[in-house]
């Protein structure tokens, strides 16, 4: 399985579009190689630099259709469900604060042999645990960002 964006390479720098400093969208996602077997797609963004416990999660989404090929800029595919990042629900744009050098955004896309029954409520922590021994394969895309100390 594949996840490629077409706004930035796989470990580049993510667009300020994307980010806080920016429209604060989400960036165009493109998914490639789903296995045949898999009943729903599940999708998380999350900075492991963040200075938070467990840094912090920008988005969770599950029940993705398996024919999501698409997620396209400012938008969530039909019929998927959008749980809680750590400051809320949808998409929290990269903002890593100023002068902590540059952070790790990392999406995870994952293949599932079910689709999940989770509440909207649900983070990651829940969908983490509802994963278990459900993950058929896991694609990774990881960009970056920071944002320099003002003077």
């Amino acid at each position: 399985m594949i996840l490629i964006s077409p706004s930035f390479d796989n470990n580049g720098a993510i667009p300020k579009k994307f980010t806080c400093d920016g429209g604060g969208i989400n960036p165009e996602l493109r998914i490639e190689n789903v296995p045949a077997e898999a009943e729903g797609l599940a999708l998380v963004l999350h900075d492991p630099d963040a200075p938070t416990p467990g840094g912090f999660t920008h988005w969770v989404l599950w029940n993705i259709p398996p024919s999501t090929t698409l997620i396209k800029e400012e938008s969530v595919p039909p019929r998927a469900m959008e749980g809680r990042n750590s400051d809320g629900v949808g998409y929290a744009a990269p903002c890593p604060p100023p002068g902590h050098g540059v952070h790790h955004y990392e999406f995870y896309l994952y293949a599932l042999d079910t689709t999940l029954d989770l509440p909207v409520t649900a983070g990651r922590a829940e969908l983490t645990d509802a994963l278990k021994g459900h993950v058929l394969e896991v694609a990774k895309l990881s960009g970056m960002y920071e944002r320099k100390k003002e003077l």
